[in-house]
């Protein structure tokens, strides 16, 4: 298929590879020029601007836009939509707040342009690994596109094929979901990134309790110095709470026992917020998913050893760095 993609940071750009990889024809478009020569080097069709863009792509024309949610967002949909035709279609695949996708996908449909939400999962490794997709929109408009999200999700890769599924949707077994009509993507995206602060928290705070069973303050009979990347390491083997974020912190403790690269101060996308929100508005408790978000917070104030893990496994992930805090990270 033919497709635009706009916005070529740490996950736009791998995407483009990886279509372009399944055989797809992507044009590219940044305002980060080198980033557009780039991938013009690796075989990328290049447009100079949304209108060059939408100069060089066949109808219907398909505009994946991977930008930060908010401003960068909004202000590129509302200008997509004032070059779309009827048909063509709009993906965020961004972090956006789902009401927002609800508000857009109702003012293109006043247009006849199909929009379409798409909670991604992946970080840096997807472009080897895949990436897990949450698809919200039309029922034929997710279908069209259905070989794009084929070639970008992981496939049945090596996780055990879940007995009993028999004839349900396979395409939740390769990696992606049409999740419901237009924001329900990005709503699943978002608890998502819900329960991912909670189990990194869990990590974060049990390898701190950990590290201080060396406390002076102990009774000598019962401190320990453990080895921390040996726990990590042995963790992954067997254990009922091995993941692949327990493989981040294994790789970074590793290579930085003490984990002195990080300062502790865990940034956040807002979808955490996002996701408390929601149980609030349903009535639903999430003591763990709240704990940790407000974990995050006072993490910019008082930092510990598991705030620093919490860092490395963002890093690990996503390539996140700490600072400058001022704007939130994509989870």
């Amino acid at each position: 298929m033919q497709i635009g993609m706009i916005g070529l940071g740490r996950m736009g750009s791998n995407i483009a590879r990886r279509l372009m990889r399944g055989g797809h024809d992507v044009t590219v478009y940044d305002l980060n020029k080198e980033a557009v020569t780039t991938l013009a080097g690796e075989g990328a069709t290049t447009a100079s601007s949304l209108e060059d863009m939408a100069g060089k792509l066949a109808a219907p024309r398909v505009f994946w836009v991977m930008l930060p949610a908010g401003a960068p967002t909004e202000s590129t949909v509302e200008q997509l939509t004032g070059l779309c035709s009827a048909g063509d279609v709009i993906i965020d695949g961004g972090n956006s707040f789902y009401k927002d996708d609800i508000r857009r996908a109702a003012s293109c449909r006043m247009k006849d342009i199909h929009y379409v939400d798409v909670g991604t999962s992946g970080g840096v490794w997807g472009l080897e690994r895949g990436y897990c997709m949450m698809i919200g929109g039309g029922k034929e408009t997710v279908d069209m596109l259905d070989p794009i999200f084929a070639t970008l999700a992981p496939g049945y890769g090596t996780v055990t094929r879940t007995p009993g599924r028999g004839t349900l949707d396979s395409r939740a077994e390769h990696g992606y979901i049409h999740a419901g009509p237009a924001g329900a993507g990005h709503f699943v995206k978002m608890v998502h990134n819900g329960i991912e602060y909670g189990l990194m928290a869990a990590y974060a705070e049990g390898f701190d309790i950990l590290r201080n069973r060396a406390a002076e303050h102990l009774p000598d009979d019962q401190r320990f110095d453990l080895n921390l990347p040996d726990i990590a390491e042995v963790w992954r083997r067997g254990s009922v709470i091995s993941s692949w974020l327990l493989d981040l912190s294994a790789a970074a403790l590793a290579k930085d026992h003490a984990l002195e690269k990080y300062a502790g101060k865990v940034g956040d996308s807002g979808e955490g917020q996002w996701t408390i929100d929601a149980a609030m508005e349903e009535a639903v408790p999430a003591y763990v998913l709240s704990s940790a978000l407000f974990a995050r917070y006072r993490s910019r104030v008082h930092d510990t050893f598991g705030d620093k893990l919490l860092s490395a496994m963002r890093f690990g992930f996503g390539g996140h760095v700490e600072l400058p805090l001022n704007e939130p990270g994509e989870e």
